[in-house]
């Protein structure tokens, strides 16, 4: 079987079975462009046209597994990198007495999770609690520091419930 022939036989399926699994229609281009390639140069080592379904969708997951590989090496690197400064985190209005006003079984977690980065998991460990009530804690210290937020600094939550706006705190902007 020639190229060509595997092309108008498989193309359309193989394209929408790489874009299933990747979710990225430029990855997706990139790992179809690929897998022509390599059925190309490679089809004279296949033996058996009976199973060329098959020894196509294998090199098409070989390319995606090939593109995750390459992806996490990158990601993994570019977070090593960069650290972010725990100074962009003291310059929200209010944060370190609305934190400091917590409950003490939401602070502890907060800290925790939060401030320390700790995973949920550890933090359960450490503190000799259940995963479930160190995430509803988490809730309920979220809702709170929330609630703190808008009443005294006049935050507005978006529509992803997160904080916008320009900090308007009589507290904070006095002289």
């Amino acid at each position: 079987m020639e190229t060509q022939k595997i092309w108008n036989k498989f193309n359309d399926e193989l394209y929408f079975f790489i874009l299933k699994k990747v979710k990225n229609k430029s990855a997706t281009n990139d790992i179809f462009q690929n897998t022509f390639l390599k059925i190309h140069n490679n089809l004279a080592k296949l033996k058996n046209e009976e199973k060329i379904r098959a020894w196509v969708f294998q090199i098409a997951r070989n390319e995606i597994a090939n593109h995750f590989n390459k992806e996490s090496l990158y990601v993994e690197q570019l977070n090593t990198t960069k650290e972010i400064p725990p100074q962009q985190y003291e310059q929200i209005c209010c944060y370190d007495k609305f934190i400091n006003e917590l409950p003490k079984i939401y602070r502890e977690v907060i800290e925790l999770v939060y401030i320390q980065g700790l995973k949920q998991k550890e933090a359960a460990i450490l503190l000799e609690l259940s995963l479930e009530n160190v995430k509803m804690r988490i809730r309920r210290a979220i809702d709170i520091l929330k609630k703190n937020f808008n009443e005294c600094c006049k935050y507005e939550f978006d529509k992803n419930g997160d904080l916008t706006g320009e900090s308007n705190c009589s507290i904070c902007n006095t002289p």
